[in-house]
């Protein structure tokens, strides 16, 4: 049996093989394209494919795909085999630089927002050479970036680059202010925390609302929930041990680095925490990351569900994105050393990183837009939709010396004493960690929280690396004319603590105070739902900045614009839909046989004995008659709404009926057929209840 060591990367074409197959001249001229964006040479990528082709056979490849990420928010590929015909009736097995490069899919049968229509179906997938190839079962997938004929970007991939070009240049025209002249690239890396549920797979079977949607849209809440905390980190099932084994050893092969396991909060649910690196490698990793843990999943007979909110009345799923930068040459440019008050190029990026929030809290607000995590921001397991920040006290205290013009002391160093003499000594952080904020300072990098579970993280990424790119080119054309560039650093830095201060807050996020004093006070922003927030994108200063810095076109925020509102109304309509076909055909008759039941028991009751008063029986009947007229007129009402949707006059009025029409009929809908739950007994009820689903792997 292999070691971690030894099978970790097995699965991919990664810089060991390719310094292994390449002659010296091709590997050195591939690495230039890797690391500084030069162009790649036609007779590189022949000999690229070739070393590929080999590889990937000798593992038992048979076929390789373009592997990209349109706006469907999963990843997509079409397999070909690498046979070609021989002249003596057999076959061969090639692959060619030009197969490897660009590839062709139907562009029109994706998601496109109107840059492509039905009969205009070109397309091209383009090799990312920055992300290593991978073998996934027999297929040899290699990552590319996705356009339309006329070169628009119909993926997450292409932005995404775009936008760690724009950061790259931007800050690097800080660095060498700083007198780095070294330094090649920097580059922005994330490590994404990644929640999920293990259910049962019968379970999921017998949940019309699961298999349609991902997401539970009725249940009565359980005996016991989360309230005891007795989950979180507690002792890991066998069955779930199981999973996550078989899960990190898949994830390894593909050099995926699988870090972290636990329990999280609410019963069957759980954490798979990795190594951060590259942002853009981050994100395909994330990508294949979900699709295999499903995969993993039915193996063990059990189904990993990735909805932000899958059962009410327990935590939700999340994806913590944890962000920073860093050069080439390995200096974290968030790290604050020893000296923070003292370390003015900390200070500078740290400033950059609190004007782009501020300034473009509304662009990460919609990075994180959709239907699912509409129901988790701003409940108890998740941050509120109003963007903040936390620095924590030494930070904050540093930040308010420097506004003020006043020395600052440095945080002292306390050490832990927990009473026992054999327990070791150490010294507490200078601050505390903060679980409700929206976005965390946590050391030496930033913590994006409210990121839902099934969310590809290159959006979150796009518009954060975009807006900090904003704030250092605002910084560098300013300091690069300056006469006296200490000054000018120090007068920058107090005028953005100044002008900014407002989106910094430490306390708790939680408390309904917070909002009011956000939004009435601070004056920040508050979009509570996708339907809220997602036209802003299309805001001038929002445009205005993410074309500058070519991260997107403005045909292309027009087009993600339409497609995700398009999504949340198709979302909350299959809903919708689903509740209404949930309720008619099963919820309303189980009511309806164990009324009847009940009746006729009491019936049989009087014909024995007619002074028998039947009081159970009567009260019950009488509430589950009340209960499946309100059922009825409930699903008549939901129906009616959906029907509605049919005069919006465009998809923004139409995801503004559904935001205060559609779903709160579905809430209603969901109130009388849960309290319906409560009182059919359960060989009536149709399918398995919460208390069947969140506790039955074990």
């Amino acid at each position: 049996m292999k070691t971690v060591s030894e099978s970790f990367g097995s699965m991919v074409f990664d810089d060991r093989i390719m310094k292994a197959t390449l002659s010296a001249d091709v590997y050195a001229s591939l690495k230039k394209t890797i690391d500084e964006g030069v162009a790649l040479d036609i007779r590189v990528a022949n000999a690229v494919a070739g070393a590929m082709k080999d590889w990937a056979v000798s593992k038992g490849a048979t076929h390789f795909t373009h592997w990209f990420q349109p706006l469907t928010g999963i990843t997509a590929e079409k397999h070909d085999s690498f046979i070609s015909p021989s002249p003596d009736g057999g076959v061969i097995m090639e692959f060619s630089g030009k197969e490897l490069i660009k590839g062709e899919p139907d562009a029109s049968s994706f998601p496109s927002g109107g840059l492509r229509a039905t009969f205009e179906a070109r397309g091209y997938t383009a090799w990312d050479p920055t992300s290593y190839a991978f073998i996934k079962g027999k297929t040899l997938c290699i990552p590319t970036a996705f356009c339309s004929y006329g070169g628009h970007a119909l993926d997450k991939k292409t932005p995404l680059l775009r936008s760690m070009e724009a950061l790259n240049k931007q800050a690097l025209r800080i660095l060498r202010l700083f007198g780095n002249t070294t330094a090649k690239c920097v580059r922005s890396s994330v490590g994404p925390e990644q929640e999920y549920f293990l259910i049962s797979k019968e379970m999921y079977d017998a949940r019309p609302d699961l298999r349609f949607t991902g997401r539970t849209l009725f249940g009565a809440k359980p005996p016991k929930g989360q309230e005891m905390d007795d989950h979180y980190f507690g002792a890991i099932k066998p069955r779930v041990a199981a999973f996550m084994e078989d899960l990190n050893e898949e994830l390894w092969k593909l050099g995926i680095m699988a870090k972290t396991e636990h329990n999280e909060v609410a019963p069957a649910q759980h954490e798979l925490a990795p190594i951060y690196t590259t942002t853009n490698v981050a994100t395909d990793h994330n990508q294949l990351t979900m699709e295999i843990m499903q995969k993993v999943a039915q193996k063990h007979g059990l189904v990993c569900l990735l909805h932000e909110k899958p059962f009410a009345g327990v935590n939700g799923s999340g994806k913590h994105n944890n962000w920073s930068i860093a050069t080439d040459e390995g200096q974290n440019l968030l790290s604050p050393g020893e000296t923070p008050y003292e370390n003015a190029q900390f200070l500078l990026f740290l400033c950059a990183v609190i004007k782009a929030v501020d300034d473009y809290q509304d662009l990460l607000r919609i990075s994180v837009a959709t239907a699912g995590n509409d129901h988790r921001l701003g409940a108890n397991e998740a941050p509120p939709a109003v963007i903040s920040m936390f620095l924590g006290d030494e930070l904050s205290a540093v930040l308010e010396a420097i506004e003020n013009d006043a020395p600052y002391k440095g945080a002292e160093k306390t050490q832990m004493k927990l009473g026992v003499d054999v327990l070791p000594k150490f010294n507490r952080d200078t601050t505390d960690r903060n679980r409700t904020s929206p976005f965390a300072f946590t050391g030496n990098k930033f913590e994006f929280r409210m990121l839902g579970s099934s969310n590809s993280i290159a959006c979150a990424n796009i518009m954060l690396n975009a807006a900090v790119a904003e704030s250092l080119k605002s910084y560098a054309d300013r300091l690069e004319c300056a006469a006296d560039f200490e000054t000018a650093l120090h007068e920058m830095i107090k005028k953005t603590i100044k002008d900014h201060k407002r989106i910094i807050f430490n306390g708790n996020g939680y408390d309904d105070a917070w909002i009011k004093e956000a939004t009435e006070v601070r004056g920040l922003l508050n979009y509570r739902t996708t339907a809220d927030c997602m036209p802003h994108l299309l805001d001038k200063k929002n445009v205005d900045m993410l074309t500058s810095h070519k991260v997107f076109s403005v045909e292309e925020l027009h087009s993600r614009c339409e497609i995700m509102l398009e999504n949340y109304c198709k979302t909350v309509n299959i809903e919708a839909n689903t509740m209404v076909d949930m309720a008619k055909t099963q919820i309303a008759p189980a009511v309806e046989a164990f009324s009847a039941d009940i009746a006729k028991n009491a019936q049989a009751k009087r014909a024995l004995d007619s002074q028998i008063a039947c009081t159970y029986e009567t009260g019950l009947v009488r509430k589950l008659s009340d209960l499946t007229d309100a059922i009825a007129v409930k699903v008549d009402e939901l129906q009616s709404a959906l029907i509605s949707l049919h005069d919006a006059e465009d998809i923004i009025a139409e995801s503004a009926m559904i935001r205060d029409c559609v779903l709160p009929k579905m809430c209603e809908l969901r109130v009388v057929c849960d309290e319906a739950e409560t009182l059919t007994a359960k060989s009536y009820w149709p399918f398995p209840t919460y208390a069947d689903i969140l506790f039955s792997v074990r």
